[in-house]
């Protein structure tokens, strides 16, 4: 039987200014890749630096959070954007994250689209497209790292680009293997117990309860932690202890 192993994701750097959501240094502790926001939906450059510089110092993957240009909404309010403005936005996003990484000894290493974003590319064709022309704008071939079956991972493959399928221990799914909208009841896993029993069957067997009770296949590479959640570096520990404990191999993906 083949070993287990898994990446952990967590979005940092999500503050501006005199504001901060996530506790950056400690979420650091515990995950393998930290996909910081660059600036659209949260982020300013002293927190983009400062996060990359954590990042670098400990060993974690700097990915390049983009999103829809909504700090108010936080990226999470759904927007019509041209395909061409959005491929340069991302590009733009990418770029003033990996002067700061770069800065740091390091890189930005992957992308991943953020709330409103996310969620509209996984059907998306056009929005996906552009996403992807905007990853290749910035050059790299970085890999794109988002839900498995979408349409933005269609588009970067045929564009060359490596995916990365991604899956959630704190987000209801439906039966169709999508996040159930944010919107509706249920939509966040609360219950800490369920949420790392969550994680560690996503990880291990590649399997999830759907909302309806039904078991969902869910084959990921990496799996979220959110960091902008009550408890959320107790909660990310706490996963990653019974990961371990489990036998499944905590590491950055290749």
């Amino acid at each position: 039987m083949t070993e287990a192993s898994i990446d952990l994701n967590a979005d940092l750097g999500e503050g501006f200014g005199r504001w901060t959501l996530t506790d950056d240094e400690e979420l650091l502790s515990v995950v393998t890749s930290a996909n910081v926001a660059c600036g659209f939906h949260a982020g300013d450059a002293v927190t983009m630096r400062r996060v990359c510089e954590l990042a670098a110092a400990r060993g974690v993957r700097i990915g390049a959070q983009v999103s829809y240009r909504d700090l108010a909404g936080f990226g999470r309010r759904a927007m019509d954007v041209p395909a061409e403005e959005l491929a340069a936005e991302v590009a733009y996003q990418i770029g003033a994250l990996d002067v700061f990484a770069r800065a740091a000894g390091s890189r930005v290493s992957y992308v991943k689209p953020h709330g409103a974003l996310y969620n509209r590319v996984v059907r998306d064709q056009e929005q996906a497209a552009a996403v992807v022309d905007g990853v290749l704008l910035a050059g790299g071939g970085l890999p794109v790292l988002g839900l498995p079956g979408s349409r933005l991972h269609e588009a970067a493959r045929k564009a060359g680009l490596p995916v990365v399928a991604e899956a959630f221990g704190d987000r209801a799914y439906t039966a169709e293997g999508t996040l159930l909208p944010r919107g509706q009841e249920g939509a966040v896993v609360t219950d800490p117990a369920q949420v790392v029993e969550r994680s560690v069957s996503l990880a291990r067997f590649g399997v999830v309860t759907a909302h309806c009770g039904r078991s969902v296949a869910v084959r990921a590479r990496s799996l979220c932690l959110h960091g902008d959640t009550p408890g959320a570096v107790v909660l990310a520990r706490r996963v990653r202890a019974e990961l371990e404990a489990g036998g499944v191999r905590v590491e950055a993906f290749a």
